[in-house]
């Protein structure tokens, strides 16, 4: 990582920019990893114009209990339903858990899933961000995620602003903080993932401002010497992607983007903070900022952004974790759909919140619910979406999909034809040259379009 220090310098924008900011994982100039120069490179492959739709993936790591959320079991003995009642909503005849007021008031631009299936039970987003399992043509480099196909079928919307970036903050179970892999597209198209604690650190390490232009023109040399000894011709070219990896550097766009200090206090109010931190354990912090910080990432151009919200693993103490976290998320959730829709964006931006499996519906000793992959659920938002309304029940005791199953990869497929992309027929090659659909069921969920 490269740190940037020292006095301000004013560049083409016309502002002057202070070395306070951290770009993670930026490498120059080394034949042996990644640059942000070949993920830009490798993103203008495709020629495709810019688009402004977008979608923010919202994954809720542990498993979060679908009985205690949208879909309480009025019915069902105490020892399955557990503590909380339900609430109405403004939609007649939908209720949901009574943790989400603010989502209940606005129900009509939401869509609540009750019948998500088809998780295989891993404890990670790997499903949620690509609608495939794990193991699925991992000999070849495996399946690429939501942003990493969007890198590679559209591009940036604009140089300085990567296709996908991932907020997910460090966790130590690693896979709850997974940013979406690039799969078989290869680190190129890997999203771009802010370091530090959170992300208002974000700054080059180790070198000033001056220094920068002269690393830049010794980084030009050395591109010259290679393509010198390059036989293939296949290194012409680089100027301008290098060019463009240091405008993501300097541009103001990504900067501004990240800084909440620049946000109307009114809104940053509006959304909450999340604090105190609570039940985080090996899990991701309640940090409703970087919801508001996914809204203001998607308004300068950034196609995906995913990030991990709190830590749902709820073995114990489920109901006060679910009174926690859900009033929380309640307040960040509510608020990003607001803001969207007040800015004229809710059409074009799909907000989807989701885990990787849902929870046992008999309370276990500890007053805790364990795995239970057989069924979980999903919330929506925007996206051009007929919102308004609940899709499948569950049997009495919230074991199974009783009614209209939702595929895991029909919610992914949905993703998709909203962002513009149809799932029913393009594909994109992997190593082997054989054409690969982005998810085997293709159709997207009927009752939303």
């Amino acid at each position: 990582m490269l740190t940037l220090f020292g006095k301000s310098a004013r560049y083409c924008d016309g502002l002057s920019r202070r070395g306070f900011l951290k770009i993670g994982g930026f490498a120059f100039g080394s034949a042996a990893s990644l640059s942000l120069a070949d993920v830009l490179r490798a993103e203008h492959v495709s020629g495709k114009k810019a688009s402004q739709k977008a979608v923010i993936n919202i994954f809720l790591g542990g498993g979060p209990p679908h009985q205690d959320m949208w879909d309480i079991k009025v019915d069902a003995p105490r020892e399955i339903r557990g503590e909380f009642d339900p609430i109405r909503t403004n939609v007649p005849g939908i209720e949901i858990g009574e943790c989400f007021p603010k989502i209940a008031a606005m129900m009509d631009k939401f869509v609540a899933i009750r019948t998500v299936v088809g998780n295989e039970g891993g404890h990670d987003a790997f499903q949620c961000y690509t609608g495939w399992g794990r193991r699925s043509i991992a000999s070849v480099g495996g399946r690429p995620s939501i942003g990493a196909v969007l890198g590679k079928l559209y591009g940036p919307t604009d140089p300085g602003v990567p296709a996908a970036v991932a907020l997910a903050e460090k966790t130590q179970h690693v896979p709850w903080s997974d940013p979406g892999t690039p799969g078989f597209l290869g680190a190129a198209y890997q999203a771009f993932k802010p370091q530090g604690e959170g992300t208002s650190d974000m700054r080059l390490n180790g070198m000033s401002l001056d220094r920068l232009q002269d690393r830049k023109a010794l980084l030009g040399g050395l591109d010259l010497l290679k393509r010198d000894v390059d036989s293939t011709g296949m290194l012409r070219g680089m100027d301008a992607f290098s060019e463009a990896a240091f405008g993501v550097l300097t541009s103001s766009k990504l900067v501004d983007a990240l800084d909440i200090s620049k946000e109307d206090p009114k809104v940053r109010e509006r959304y909450g903070d999340g604090k105190p931190y609570k039940f985080q354990y090996d899990g991701a912090p309640t940090c409703n900022e970087h919801l508001l910080i996914a809204r203001r990432l998607v308004e300068v151009g950034v196609r995906c952004v995913t990030l991990s919200y709190g830590r749902w693993d709820s073995h114990g103490d489920n109901f006060n974790l679910v009174r926690d976290h859900g009033s929380k998320l309640d307040q960040a959730v509510s608020a990003l759909v607001q803001d969207l829709d007040e800015r004229g964006m809710l059409k074009d931006v799909t907000v989807v919140v989701w885990g990787e499996f849902g929870r046992t519906p008999r309370i276990n000793p500890g007053a805790g619910r364990d795995h239970w992959p057989q069924v979980s659920c999903a919330l929506l938002a925007g996206g051009g979406m007929r919102t308004g309304q609940v899709i499948g029940s569950t049997n009495r005791l919230g074991e199974y999909a009783k009614d209209r199953p939702v595929d895991v990869q029909e919610v992914v497929g949905t993703i998709y034809r909203n962002l513009g992309v149809d799932p029913m027929s393009v594909t994109l090659r992997d190593p082997t040259g054989r054409p690969q659909f982005l998810v085997d069921r293709r159709d997207p969920i009927t009752e939303l379009v």
